[in-house]
């Protein structure tokens, strides 16, 4: 591997975690508009996209540590915004599961969401979008084979 190689690489792991943190502190200042913290807002995505979920679940679902998922779901609860729901099947599962007013919540905050992403994205071309997706895709599902 030549040196050129690995100074590319470095590079591309310098902009790509600079473009993810750019992205990623606009994008958790705008939540926090909504009291949420990003956490809590992951999790409520979760819920109202994908349904009923198990509590030992979430945290990988959302790459959080399972001990903070109690603690985000009881700050949810106390929120009305989630409940728990003890599984009829198994005992030793509970889910959380989004209530009317979370679901409410959500389907306010999420269009204004949904348009702030975009804006972000805007510098880039629908062509662009899709070649970042395939190779940043790409990337991370090699990363799993070291």
């Amino acid at each position: 591997m030549s040196t050129e190689q690995v100074n590319q690489s470095l590079k591309l792991f310098i902009v790509l975690s600079r473009a993810y943190r750019a992205v990623n502190e606009n994008v958790n200042k705008l939540i926090q508009t909504y009291g949420l913290n990003p956490t809590e807002f992951a999790v409520m995505e979760l819920l109202y996209h994908k349904g009923d979920q198990p509590l030992q679940q979430i945290g990988g679902k959302i790459l959080l540590a399972s001990g903070s998922i109690t603690y985000v779901v009881d700050k949810l609860e106390q929120k009305g915004f989630l409940k728990r729901v003890a599984c009829p099947k198994d005992r030793r599962v509970t889910y959380a599961q989004i209530t009317d007013e979370g679901k409410g919540f959500i389907e306010d905050i999420f269009p204004d969401h949904k348009e702030q992403i975009n804006n972000l994205m805007s510098e880039l071309s629908e062509d662009e979008k899709k070649t970042a997706i395939e190779l940043l895709k790409k990337l991370g599902l090699s990363v799993g084979r070291f």
